[in-house]
């Protein structure tokens, strides 16, 4: 297996797709990998940050009339957008999903959902399988245990799938601070979503705009 590195290897928004796959009342039911607060939380700053940065979003839910459907904190980042609705466990063989994902044309696809041992694992294997460069969001995701988390990544990883976080993500999109069109958008994600980072930001600017005392006797 070749080694992901170089600067070319890393993840550029216009080349990027984003795919998001069953965070839905069930799946979070049995979640047991994560604090479930903490998967709505970054799966939701997950599709902001997509929002900031134009990224083809595309929404997949897996029997929706029994499972529940996908949490208002992500479709409400997508007013209006379609939900493709499955019968199909492995996304990547729902015809529907797929052909989206090639209309769109970007070779670099972003996957995060629940669970990561059943519905992120099958889909992210078999497109890595097929040429894609896959990635997949581990802290946007989860599983029914910590145990079937951990080797669900393992199992992808062996099978050449590349691994991050939400908040890394958006650092490599962004890259340069200086791309000022984006950076105060996602700085508005960060103090919504990235808890210690975001109040520690918000404190900073609270001692830079506090007067100095006055010395005056």
């Amino acid at each position: 297996m070749a080694f992901r590195n170089g600067l070319a290897s890393l993840l550029r928004p216009e080349d990027s797709v984003l795919i998001l796959i069953d965070h839905q009342p069930y799946q979070l039911a049995n979640l047991n990998s994560h604090d479930p607060h903490i998967v709505v939380n970054n799966s939701a700053a997950l599709a902001k940050v997509a929002k900031v940065f134009n990224v083809p979003t595309v929404l997949t839910s897996v029997v929706a009339d029994r499972g529940g459907r996908i949490f208002p904190q992500i479709t409400d980042v997508f007013p209006g957008q379609e939900v493709i609705d499955r019968t199909f466990i492995n996304t990547w063989e729902d015809p529907k999903v797929v052909d989206v994902v090639k209309e769109i044309g970007r070779k670099q696809l972003i996957m995060a959902g629940l669970w990561t041992e059943v519905c992120v694992a099958m889909p992210a294997i078999q497109a890595a399988g097929e040429g894609w460069d896959v990635t997949v969001i581990a802290d946007a995701s989860g599983a029914v245990s910590v145990e079937a988390h951990e080797i669900a990544i393992q199992r992808m990883i062996a099978a050449g799938v590349n691994m991050m976080t939400w908040m890394a993500l958006a650092a490599e999109w962004q890259r340069d601070w200086a791309r000022a069109q984006t950076a105060m958008s996602l700085n508005d994600v960060m103090l919504q979503h990235a808890a210690g980072s975001g109040i520690a930001f918000l404190w900073e600017q609270q001692l830079l705009n506090t007067p100095v005392p006055s010395t005056a006797g």
